[in-house]
């Protein structure tokens, strides 16, 4: 075996576990997008077990506007210290965001507005809309937020449209036609979230 090969088997050999964190944008407390943002947490936890999952939902969040990033956990108050832990052990986020006008929530990208460039952390995008397009504007405005963070995007973004048909109060998926959408979104995400945290 060369020296490629043998680099090659160390890289498939590295541990990918990983803490990964979903973070529920909306910030309206009878949110129908977090049902998505829950769903996901229970399937990516029983399909992918190997790594670790956090949950951040804005609407339990009363986070005020950005007056000085936190550099490190310790900087933020102690209300927040708990929020800002989760934020600096994460090696890969999921985005739920309902679409507002054209764009993605703001109480979401206040959050990210805390913290540090999130460099070389992998983002999976998903939206979701009562309505028929399901927040593509929303998505693509997500994209180039991502990259103002030094982010890596999945390609393969979730976009829900009809959400409130699609996921039930339980946030219990009753659409089974769109289980493979969930599947390609989260199987690109996983993939593309391992590559990037065992080539560090």
């Amino acid at each position: 075996m060369n020296r490629h090969e043998t680099d090659s088997w160390r890289f498939l050999l590295k541990k990918t576990e990983m803490n990964i964190t979903i973070i529920s944008g909306s910030p309206r407390h009878e949110s129908i997008t977090i049902r998505v943002a829950q769903f996901l947490k229970k399937y990516l936890t029983e399909k992918y077990p190997q790594h670790q999952y956090d949950f951040v939902a804005m609407n339990e969040y009363n986070l005020p506007f950005v007056e000085k990033v936190w550099s490190t956990a310790n900087d933020a108050p102690a209300e927040f210290k708990l929020l800002a832990e989760k934020i600096f052990s994460t090696d890969a986020f999921v985005l739920v965001s309902p679409e507002y006008n054209g764009s993605y929530s703001a109480s979401m990208k206040n959050l990210l507005d805390h913290f540090p460039k999130q460099a070389r952390k992998t983002f999976g995008i998903v939206t979701a809309s009562p309505g028929g397009m399901g927040g593509i504007r929303a998505a693509q405005q997500m994209q180039n937020m991502i990259c103002g963070l030094f982010g890596i995007p999945s390609p393969a973004m979730l976009i829900v449209p009809s959400v409130d048909k699609k996921f039930d109060g339980n946030a219990n998926l009753v659409d089974e036609a769109f289980a493979n959408s969930i599947h390609t979104f989260t199987h690109e995400f996983i993939w593309l979230a391992e590559a990037v945290k065992n080539s560090k």
